[in-house]
């Protein structure tokens, strides 16, 4: 007999701890339902959710690299994620079975930060992708001070400063750093079978934030780097988990107990 199911998927995929976190939640709550992972190319993207939307057990997906922002011209937009955050990553079914597009991740980049005082102060983000639009959009209504945007693309970043209506300037991916209250990687670089990012990080005062949303290693030469000069840091788990437990109750219809949070992390870090 088939059963309920969601998954993730992207390209590449085998690294996804996504697998874990939700097939932890079901198990704890009972749910007789499955979570998987599945590699799905840019190319097979577009018959991949038209073949899902016709599986009546198909509740949904989380989307990876690198579909975040391709993902857009295949699924309904009825929270206006397209012209707000440019990019998705979870695809649910709406009532009447139809699909939609949203982003969890905005909400999971921000839960780490809501105690911290960011209004007013400088940031640095390194990224243009789709997971850099969640945190542009996420520190678009945290007030912050200005932003400077690390990029291989110039003008792109430029534009996506524009967007968010986020005051400040465009640097090289490997330009010396400004000082700053945060400093975010929303870039594959330092994942496992990646290069690092290795920024001086001595520009930065002893009272900032590195926070890394890569969490395969979940010590990345980037958050070891920041450890050594005793900065606080923030994994990838944390983004990881908070968009989890939001798409966790759309795919199943129930939260996530996030009051097991500890457990779930003892495990992945297993």
């Amino acid at each position: 007999m088939s059963r309920p199911f969601a998954e993730v998927i992207g390209d590449p995929i085998s690294h996804s701890k996504s697998p874990r976190i939700h097939g932890f939640w079901l198990e704890c709550l009972g749910i007789e339902a499955e979570y998987r992972a599945t590699h799905v190319t840019a190319e097979a993207l577009p018959d991949f959710i038209t073949a899902r939307a016709q599986d009546p057990d198909w509740r949904g997906c989380n989307i990876t690299l690198p579909h975040k922002i391709a993902v857009m011209d295949h699924v309904a937009d009825p929270g206006g994620i397209r012209s707000s955050i440019g990019a998705m990553n979870t695809i649910a079914r709406n009532d009447a079975g139809g699909l939609f597009g949203t982003n969890t991740d905005a909400g999971g980049f921000y839960a780490p930060l809501a105690d911290m005082a960011l209004a007013g102060a400088p940031i640095v983000v390194a990224g243009t992708g789709g997971a850099a639009h969640a945190v542009l959009f996420a520190l678009s209504r945290l007030d912050v001070g200005p932003v400077t945007l690390l990029a291989r693309n110039p003008l792109k970043a430029a534009g996506l400063l524009a967007r968010f209506g986020l005051k400040g300037d465009v640097r090289a991916m490997d330009a010396a750093l400004p000082p700053a209250q945060l400093f975010v990687n929303t870039t594959s670089l330092g994942m496992t079978g990646q290069p690092p990012l290795s920024p001086d990080l001595s520009p930065l005062p002893a009272d900032a934030v590195v926070y890394d949303i890569v969490y395969a290693p979940l010590v990345t030469p980037l958050l070891a780097a920041a450890e050594a000069r005793g900065l606080q840091t923030v994994d990838g788990l944390e983004m990881l988990v908070g968009q989890a437990a939001i798409a966790f109750e759309l795919f199943f219809g129930a939260p996530p107990p996030r009051d097991r949070d500890e457990e779930l992390r003892g495990r992945l870090l297993a």
